[in-house]
């Protein structure tokens, strides 16, 4: 049997892109402060679109689980 579960966090996904933005910056060499403040916006706004595959809202997911394959998957939108 399959069924779904949406989930909803409304910091989830923010909170999640952040702390990765941040660790990924944070190992380009050679940027002063300004210069990280910049790519890590751009970056927010590139992790945000891609997770929007899946994110409804940058705040819903759904996932949909099957109990005879013992799988769980994230449904695209």
């Amino acid at each position: 049997m399959k069924f779904r579960v949406q989930m909803k966090n409304p910091d989830a996904l923010a909170d999640a892109i952040d702390a990765a933005v941040k660790t990924d910056v944070s190992q380009i060499a050679g940027l002063d402060e300004d210069e990280r403040a910049a790519v890590a916006e751009q970056r927010v706004e590139t992790f945000r679109d891609v997770a929007g595959a899946w994110f409804e809202y940058d705040e819903y997911l759904t996932v949909e689980i099957d109990t005879e394959a013992k799988t769980c998957v994230v449904v695209p939108l």
